[in-house]
């Protein structure tokens, strides 16, 4: 990592600036009551993000100073998701290439912080398709004939069959089985169907954001998708659903999280056997009254499986539905 930041960092000198512009950028995930949020500042809703400068003594750093002056908030747990660099984001009337280091940053429910320059939102208020939880979501049947409208407008019947299997593999079409993996494919597909507002030349807020989502500045919805398909797949066999955890919480609650990262149900049974098996919690003899029933015990992440040969994460076990 800091041999990548030295080389960008010559990069930088010797263009002076004019060629290559770099970005890093955040995508600050928590989930509050439920639901999953994602960090944003300003009007545009805008991911965290700042030029990588001189100053910074490694793109980590640079991140996290970013982060904490846009926000206040201080970043724990972050890993690097992926770099954009497509042509497409050529900054418009400049010579110049607008790069992107992308981050994903875990924080827990305990430690968001309220601020006047930030603020949290719900990912689904951006991507209304994704959430399965109380069955196909509105926006997803509101989506299906638009997109097999735009599969039936290809140019052939090559073209058309292309598109027609690329929607049914994305959302679930034709009774295939929905993938909660597939979240950049999907915003990328409605993308190119110019069924989301970042397609138009000139995007404006209209009354089919309960259709299309909220929209972001620049391509930042597109990364807030990457992060999201990335936390997705990593909970399946990665313990880091704990780093969105507090210290102590029931089984219910670990669900719960996992449910809404996911965006589906998971069968509670198989969930408890997994989370068992795997030996991934352990009790703290304390528990908690806060369930509306009997009290339930409390768990803590057991984090000796850090360091055990297998580690696997919490593995979502089939649907309910």
């Amino acid at each position: 990592m800091h041999d990548q930041a030295v080389r960008i960092k010559k990069a930088n000198s010797a263009r002076k600036g004019r060629d290559i512009n770099v970005d890093l950028i955040a995508v600050v995930a928590a989930v509050s009551d439920w639901e999953p949020c994602v960090l944003t500042v300003g009007q545009r809703d805008s991911l965290p993000s700042g030029p990588f400068e001189l100053s910074h003594r490694s793109l980590q750093s640079g991140l996290r100073d970013w982060v904490e002056q846009q926000t206040g908030h201080p970043l724990g747990y972050i890993e690097q998701l992926y770099t954009f660099a497509d042509r497409d984001r050529i900054i418009a009337g400049r010579e110049q290439r607008n790069i992107s280091i992308s981050y994903l940053a875990l924080t827990r429910q305990d430690a968001i912080r309220m601020s006047r320059t930030s603020r949290w939102s719900s990912w689904y208020d951006y991507f209304p398709w994704e959430d399965h939880r109380s069955g196909a979501p509105a926006a997803l049947r509101l989506l299906r004939p638009r997109l097999l409208a735009w599969a039936k407008g290809a140019d052939n019947a090559a073209a058309r069959r292309e598109r027609r299997q690329r929607a049914a593999i994305a959302f679930g079409f034709d009774d295939r089985p929905w993938n909660e993996e597939l979240t950049l494919q999907r915003y990328e597909l409605l993308y190119e169907a110019a069924l989301v507002e970042e397609a138009a030349a000139d995007p404006k807020p209209s009354a089919a954001a309960s259709l299309s989502g909220r929209t972001m500045v620049a391509d930042h919805r597109r990364i807030l998708a990457t992060g999201i398909a990335r936390l997705r797949s990593k909970i399946k066999y990665r313990p880091v659903v704990f780093e969105l955890m507090r210290p102590a919480f029931t089984l219910l609650h670990l669900q719960r999280t996992v449910e809404a990262l996911a965006g589906r149900l998971i069968n509670k049974p198989n969930f408890r056997r997994l989370v068992e098996q795997q030996e991934l919690v352990e009790e703290t003899g304390e528990t908690s009254l806060d369930t509306g029933g009997r009290p339930a015990k409390l768990y803590r992440f057991r984090h000796a499986v850090l360091d055990e040969q297998a580690v696997v994460g919490t593995k979502l076990p089939l649907s309910r539905a």
